[in-house]
């Protein structure tokens, strides 16, 4: 019998209060005004999902919600989506790590499997987080077109997982603010078809 196909959007959360930082699980800071009109604006006037899968940080989960209740989409809570922890890094900006030690910044960028800020998650653990919770969602929602509401680093990992691509490699995917990727899902694995765009531009092709 063949797998159904199931299409899995990926959005990341707007602009957040405080500006860009490195912003893990530990950090909860909600979307600025301009952040939500990010999101609408990805968004646009349609749709088209059939279940909405969230981060428990605030700045995934309000406008999940927000979503759920705009257009009547059963949303759920994966706790498994909230982002990398960043350690000794959380909060802080690129500009303060590079002023206070350039070397472990690039050392990070180059090797951010070996090079880990102090106290962070391991990244091959997180990816594994990640990944087995994003093949139980394909497993639950098979067949249907699901969004997934979460933050770059989560999204890094589903699109590297996909693409086969090495963790050490992970940090060379840009993913923008409301930037939507799109995969595919059916019986020969994951495939993406689109990054870092907006709804309204994918279904103009």
């Amino acid at each position: 019998m063949q797998q159904p196909e199931t299409i899995i959007d990926l959005i990341r959360h707007g602009e957040p209060e405080g500006g860009r930082a490195y912003r893990g699980h530990s950090i909860n800071d909600p979307l600025t005004e301009n952040g939500w009109q990010q999101m609408w604006d990805a968004v646009g006037e349609d749709a088209p999902w059939d279940q909405i899968v969230t981060s428990p940080l605030e700045r995934c989960q309000a406008f999940a919600e927000a979503l759920m209740d705009v257009y009547s989409i059963p949303c759920e809570t994966e706790d498994n989506f909230k982002e990398v922890g960043f350690g000794s890094w959380e909060g802080k900006t690129p500009d303060e790590i590079k002023e206070k030690n350039l070397k472990e910044y690039q050392d990070f960028y180059n090797d951010p499997v070996k090079c880990r800020p102090k106290g962070s998650e391991p990244l091959k653990q997180f990816i594994k987080r990640v990944t087995t919770a994003y093949d139980k969602v394909i497993e639950k929602h098979q067949g249907k077109h699901i969004l997934i509401v979460a933050h770059a680093g989560v999204n890094r990992a589903i699109i590297a997982n996909a693409l086969h691509a090495a963790p050490i490699g992970l940090y060379r995917i840009k993913v923008n603010n409301a930037g939507i990727s799109r995969l595919k899902n059916d019986q020969l694995g994951n495939h993406l078809l689109y990054h870092n765009v907006q709804l309204a531009d994918m279904a103009a092709k």
